[in-house]
């Protein structure tokens, strides 16, 4: 029966074979993907594992953001969505998918580039959710730049370190005076931590950057009771990607991994709920490769 269904989870997911080249407008839409990403909308099956907890997740609106706020909804949490202005459309359906699982979603649209942005995010949180129990670094801004290094500008520089490193220590400096004992801080790193991409520098040069600061905060709040990892997806058919790379890229997306595909969100999902949840009470400071079993080394 095992085996009958893990055949089953590998022929169901989209293969590059079944993807086609393809562009959006940055940040993109999930709805405008072809193949369409799965989060779960009707995959995944909660259990209770995080009843009555409360989460902020940041890129909540689609892609692996989506996809952990519906898990976690289905899990029993509530849940904070924060995303850009122009992704409104996009985060509107995640809420109602949200409270269509019985939960309660708060849309706090803004750019986490902005410290008092963060600061509004936690207040918002900690106002219309009475509260944070778990905090997702997610929200990441990526562009591909065929010519590496010399195709990367000062203000394209800037942006992907204010958005996925900046934000991530003004989001957890916000909230951790709120956080109580047993409340968990879990941060989106990537392969490219390890494996870096010339055409992705600043992205990779993120990515190491979160894993370093996940080590450090976790020996940091570890006397407080907080735990704090992070999960280190490989590809993932997400909106960046026809939004951030060409494509030719595109069509051949996550074939050069050992499973030979890119991931679904929904795929993320476990992995967040886990390191959210009690059943990994004794882990932190630790990364969760999901990668389709590229080495995380």
């Amino acid at each position: 029966m095992s085996d009958q269904h893990d055949h089953a989870t590998h022929e169901r997911h989209p293969k590059p074979e079944d993807q086609h080249g393809q562009s959006q407008r940055h940040p993109g839409s999930g709805e405008d993907m072809d193949p369409k990403p799965d989060h779960g909308e009707s995959t995944y099956r909660g259990s209770g594992k995080l009843d009555g907890r409360r989460a902020v997740i940041t890129g909540g609106d689609s892609g692996i953001g989506r996809a952990v706020a519906l898990a976690f909804a289905a899990e029993g949490a509530d849940v904070l969505l924060s995303y850009l202005p122009e992704e409104q459309e996009d985060a509107e359906r995640t809420a109602e998918l949200v409270r269509e699982r019985g939960r309660k979603a708060v849309l706090v649209a803004g750019d986490i580039t902005d410290e008092r942005h963060c600061g509004e995010i936690v207040d918002r949180a900690l106002g219309e959710l009475g509260g944070i129990d778990v905090l997702v670094n997610n929200a990441a801004h990526q562009m591909a730049q065929e010519d590496g290094l010399l195709g990367i500008s000062s203000e394209q520089f800037d942006r992907v370190l204010k958005t996925n490193l900046y934000a991530m220590f003004w989001l957890c400096k916000a909230a951790v005076p709120h956080l109580e004992p047993g409340a968990t801080i879990i941060n989106t790193s990537s392969i490219q931590a390890v494996d870096p991409s010339p055409q992705l520098l600043d992205y990779a040069t993120t990515k190491a950057g979160i894993v370093n600061f996940t080590k450090g905060l976790a020996i940091d709040l570890a006397e407080r009771g907080i735990r704090v990892n992070t999960v280190a997806p490989g590809p993932v058919w997400t909106p960046l990607i026809p939004a951030t790379m060409p494509e030719d890229a595109v069509a051949n997306f996550g074939e050069q991994v050992p499973l030979g595909r890119a991931a679904q969100p929904v795929e993320l999902a476990p992995a967040y709920v886990f390191l959210a949840s009690a059943e990994s009470s004794y882990i932190t400071g630790a990364v969760i490769p999901v990668t389709g079993g590229k080495p995380f080394n």
